[in-house]
Parts: C-alpha cells; sequence; structure tokens
C-alpha cells in the first residue's frame, strides 16, 4: 500500500504518523495485527524505516502506550491548572479527565497493556508511569487533604488500579461514561478524606 506518504520527512514527524497509523491498525484490527512490517506497510514506508524508530515490535507497542499515557498526563495537568479548593471539585475534574482521555483513545490503552503482559520493558515503562501519576496527584492533593505524603502515595497506587478498571469496563461499554466518572470521583473524594 505504498503511497506519496513515504516522501521524505523530519524524524519527529515521521514517528508522530506512524504512531497514528499503529493506533489505526490497533482500533481495526487488534494488537496481533500490528507489526513493524504491517506498519511499514499500511504507512507507506520501508521496513528499515519502521524498525529505526522502534527497533522492535515491543518497541513500537510501548512507544504507542506511552504516547497514549502521555495524552492522558497533558489533560490531567490542564485540568489541575485549574487549581481545585475543594477534594470533592478534584476528584471529579480527574474522574472526568481522565474518562475523557480513555474514552477518546479507545480500546487500544488496555489492549496493548495486556499484549505486553510480562515484557520486562513494558512492566518497567508501566511503574514509571504510576509513579509519575502519583507524583502529580501528591503536588496537587497536598493542599487539600490532612494525610501525609506517603499515606496519599499509598492510596493513589490503589486509585489508579480502579481508575484503569473502571475506564476498561467504560471502554467495553459494560458501564456508561457518566458511571465511571461517578464512581472513580466518589473513590477519590472518600479515600482521600479518610485519615
Amino acid at each position: 500500500m505504498a503511497s506519496s506518504v513515504s516522501k521524505k520527512m523530519p524524524r519527529a514527524e515521521r514517528r508522530a504518523q506512524l504512531l497514528e497509523t499503529a493506533h489505526n491498525m490497533v482500533r481495526e484490527q487488534g494488537t496481533d495485527a500490528l507489526t513493524l512490517g504491517g506498519l511499514a506497510e499500511r504507512a507507506g514506508v520501508s521496513k528499515p524505516i519502521a524498525y529505526s524508530h522502534f527497533e522492535t515490535r515491543a518497541g513500537l507497542m510501548i512507544a504507542l502506550y506511552k504516547e497514549i499515557n502521555d495524552r492522558q498526563v497533558r489533560a490531567l495537568d490542564a485540568a489541575l491548572r485549574e487549581t481545585p479548593v475543594r477534594l470533592g471539585d478534584f476528584a471529579r475534574l480527574i474522574a472526568q479527565a481522565y474518562m475523557e482521555c480513555h474514552d477518546a483513545v479507545g480500546p487500544e490503552w488496555h489492549a496493548i497493556a495486556a499484549a505486553l503482559k510480562g515484557d520486562a520493558q513494558m512492566s518497567a515503562y508501566q511503574q514509571e508511569m504510576i509513579d509519575g501519576h502519583i507524583a502529580l496527584f501528591i503536588k496537587a492533593l497536598a493542599p487539600l487533604v490532612t494525610l501525609s505524603e506517603t499515606e496519599i502515595s499509598r492510596r493513589c497506587i490503589a486509585i489508579i488500579g480502579a481508575a484503569e478498571a473502571l475506564s476498561d469496563a467504560m471502554v467495553n461499554a459494560r458501564i456508561s461514561k457518566g458511571e465511571a466518572v461517578d464512581e472513580l470521583a466518589s473513590l477519590i473524594s472518600t479515600w482521600l478524606a479518610a485519615n
């Protein structure tokens, strides 16, 4: 399926194009269909170009997962800049931003994570991602709660796990987006207000 897309592009633009193509492939065909050769063909570039950006299939999937997470972090950060003054407002803001991001991405996030289960590089990235979310939450929450940083950190680990489960249920149409937001906001408010 080579096309005029294969013209010389700056590296960052080519990478963005390849990641967008990979998103579409996962959305349409699932993670099993995502290979570097298939990506190159679909994007209209040579295999060496795809390999130079991602090296391995796992590298491609991790880059895709990271790109989705980066979108989510930007959405959360933008939401937090509104500096909520009450825990309930913070909880609603976080829950809304989290679910909107997952709703926009669709089931690819969870499919990619499942496909990379057990991959050491993916496990390391997921831990880094969780640590980043916790740091973001601690910074925003410290003025709003009476818990210690250690307590906030532990509770945020559990909240992130619950948020992932709720977003999975939402993108698979087991619950509505509104229900997912309500449940996550309630969980955040309850757990972080408790002493």
